[in-house]
């Protein structure tokens, strides 16, 4: 059986295909950068194109039995979304593995939270057998707060006091790999979530710990977190994130006993714990710094 794998080269994409690969499944990796697909692992197929494109899809879904479809945040993630869909459809995959997010019903005023909700709609009504995975958070998002915590002593990501119940990708990607390899797996919708809600000051708190240093959290402010984040990120996805981390303090974005147990079955082993990223990261950084 061979597996696509869409978006293959960003943090989960990249996990995606490892996990794959570990089940010895064939896979065929979709990324839009040519650069990228070098560096993909040894015995992936590399296909290089845009899922918004019809005109690649033929080629790329063709000989292929199941795929996991990740779609970046852009402009036009519906739409690359919806291309998927109907690709996996005239192709008559046997499994398609959609990436949403957590609580993307309960909250479709976050713009990148409502792109993914016409996607999740089409694949109920195409027909395909489909999985859809709702992951909260990212571990991984705070690999970008890495001059911050080293350079300044600070964490600056606003996720406010209610508590959010972050997940490490390389649960979502084992839950990916699990769905496209197993059976019992169509028509469900699981949310992939952390063991702990995490709020901005208990975050850097853990970072301090990890880190063996002092760590303050920034605060709140939305509008001084925006300002920052313009001067590395677009003016409309400054404006998403926004809205996004002002639902987190407004709501959080909390996991229930039921999403721990049923995502603890899924995977046949606890979600892993922040801490314990936050460790194994600190460790690789400072691994980084001996060598240079």
């Amino acid at each position: 059986m061979k597996t696509l794998v869409i978006g293959a080269t960003g943090n989960v994409g990249s996990q995606v295909v490892r996990e794959l690969l570990r089940r010895g499944v064939a896979v065929r990796a979709l990324t839009r950068s040519g650069d990228k697909a070098k560096g993909l692992p040894a015995g992936v197929e590399p296909a290089v194109g845009d899922i918004g494109e019809p005109t690649i899809l033929g080629p790329v879904f063709a000989g292929v039995d199941a795929a996991f479809m990740l779609n970046a945040l852009s402009k036009t993630e519906t739409h690359e979304g919806m291309m998927g869909v109907l690709a996996a459809r005239a192709a008559k995959l046997k499994r398609f593995v959609y990436m949403s997010v957590h609580f993307a019903d309960r909250d479709p005023l976050i713009p990148h939270f409502a792109s993914k909700l016409p996607v999740e709609r089409a694949l109920a009504a195409s027909g395909i057998p489909y999985t859809i995975l709702r992951p909260n958070n990212f571990f991984q998002n705070d690999l970008a707060a890495r001059a911050g915590l080293l350079e300044y002593g600070v964490y600056a990501t606003p996720l406010g006091n209610l508590g959010v119940s972050r997940v490490d990708v390389r649960d979502i990607a084992e839950a990916a790999a699990i769905a496209l390899t197993t059976d019992g797996h169509e028509g469900n919708t699981y949310n992939i979530v952390g063991p702990k809600a995490w709020t901005g000051a208990a975050t850097a708190e853990a970072w301090g710990r990890a880190l063996g240093r002092t760590i303050q959290y920034a605060g709140d402010d939305l509008d001084a977190w925006g300002k920052a984040a313009a001067q590395w990120l677009p003016a409309w996805l400054v404006y998403d994130i926004t809205i996004m981390f002002r639902t987190f303090q407004e709501k959080g974005l909390l996991a229930t006993a039921a999403d721990l147990e049923r995502l603890s079955k899924l995977l046949g082993h606890a979600p892993r714990r922040f801490e314990d990223f936050a460790s194994e990261t600190a460790a690789e950084w400072s691994a980084t710094a001996t060598r240079r």
